[in-house]
């Protein structure tokens, strides 16, 4: 493969997240929330620039931006690339961000040096895929893959009880107006609530994200070429026993519901570690009921995250896994509820992407490595519906959703460079 090297300015993007950054909620890091009025103020700046660069801008009915540079074959699928707005509690100014102003960056340089593409780039700024503010995540691409058709707005309220629906009224979004403070920049006219928003013109999506773990920085390597984005179930496990006096209560005769829970923790990662990389098995929260130090626990809640990037694999592992608890559950005399709280699929990226992006690498001296993304991106919902590809940069230390997340200018500019290359084979270049 003969590509030139192509280098988009560096500057404007790290100005351009310089910036987003400014618009978060009060306190440490960078706080976005979904229908937040910094979210708001951050999708309406990123309207007002993409318009600025020439783009035929639009909003959706979730508020995803989009900005348009349209090629001269108008019947070829639309070349996306992008990511998300929307940050965790005192998250960083990279997670999602990047994506977003390198992919800006990248388009503006291209339409200057090399002008009209022959298929059309589209620049998005998805409403939201942590799932920070809402029990639910990937709001944003979901609505363009059809993993949601909007119903669930009117059901799904935030920890105040404020709905998604509200939330989205409040910004000034409904079906009739996408984004109402900028209808004028071109925004049309959102599809219904309850039928499917889903985008069928789309050809290929690309996404540069930070690593958010330590393999680049440890292994010293510029890029991240993801050849697979693991696959998830999130579980909310209740096990009942019977809270008792912790000193009158003999231990032969305790149904003690919290030393059962710690038993099947430990179960969970013995059989994680026996299964070896890529899988993960993590539980990041513990309730314990009534929670008195003098009363044997009655009750004990806890999640459980499992990933894997073989769909049979992390099948087989969770099926153990739960199998595992019920047979604890029954030595111990306790009750058992599981509720899977989510489910996605291992996502496997193009392999002729993924093979473009190691050419463009090695065509631009560029060092880098393959891998699997161990942490779910809006990329994920996109590889069964069209091309899909996905690049990573280092993360200093493998932070990320902290203030302390960062990656350096040197490295972002990396990433922009292989963006850009990327975005040029696909949209200017000869089928």
């Amino acid at each position: 493969m003969n590509t030139p090297l192509i280098q988009a300015p560096a500057r404007e993007m790290l100005m351009l997240l310089e910036e987003l950054a400014a618009f978060s909620a009060p306190g440490p890091g960078v706080t976005r929330l979904l229908y937040t009025p910094e979210w708001l103020q951050a999708q309406q700046f990123l309207q007002e620039r993409m318009a600025g660069m020439g783009l035929a801008v639009r909003t959706d009915r979730v508020g995803n931006v989009y900005g348009r540079l349209g090629g001269s074959q108008p019947d070829s699928r639309v070349i996306l690339t992008g990511s998300h707005i929307d940050t965790v509690l005192n998250g960083g100014k990279y997670d999602g961000a990047y994506g977003i102003a390198a992919a800006m960056t990248a388009l503006k340089y291209l339409q200057q040096t090399f002008g009209q593409p022959l298929r059309t780039l589209e620049v998005v700024s998805f409403s939201e895929e942590e799932g920070s503010r809402f029990p639910l995540t990937f709001w944003g691409s979901g609505h363009v893959t059809g993993l949601y058709d909007g119903s669930e707005a009117e059901t799904t309220a935030d920890s105040e009880g404020v709905t998604i629906k509200s939330a989205m009224e409040a910004c000034g979004l409904s079906s009739e107006h996408p984004l109402g403070d900028l209808r004028d920049l071109g925004a049309h006219k959102a599809v219904a609530a309850g039928q499917t928003a889903a985008r069928t013109d789309i050809g290929a999506f690309v996404e540069l994200h930070i690593e958010q773990g330590i393999v680049l920085e440890q292994s010293a390597l510029q890029i991240g070429v993801v050849q697979a984005i693991a696959g998830q179930r999130r579980f909310t496990v209740k096990v009942g026993g019977t809270a008792n006096h912790a000193g009158t209560t003999p231990m032969l005769h305790r149904r003690d519901a919290l030393a059962g829970a710690a038993e099947m923790l430990l179960e969970v990662e013995r059989s994680a570690v026996e299964a070896g990389d890529p899988l993960v098995a993590t539980s990041g929260r513990l309730e314990v009921y009534p929670g008195t130090p003098n009363v044997i626990p009655g009750d004990v809640q806890f999640t459980l995250d499992i990933r894997h990037s073989e769909a049979k694999r992390l099948e087989s592992f969770c099926s153990g896994v739960l199998a595992g608890f019920e047979d604890i559950a029954a030595r111990r005399g306790l009750t058992l509820e599981v509720v899977m709280t989510l489910s996605t699929a291992a996502a496997p990226m193009d392999q002729g992407l993924s093979r473009t992006l190691e050419q463009i690498c090695l065509s631009q001296g560029k060092t880098f490595r393959t891998m699997i993304s161990g942490a779910g991106h809006d990329a994920q919902l996109f590889a069964s519906g069209c091309r899909t590809a996905m690049i990573f940069v280092p993360s200093r230390a493998g932070i990320s959703h902290s203030p302390d997340e960062y990656s350096s200018p040197e490295e972002l500019a990396a990433g922009l460079d292989v963006l850009t290359a990327m975005l040029h084979e696909l949209a200017y270049k000869e089928s």
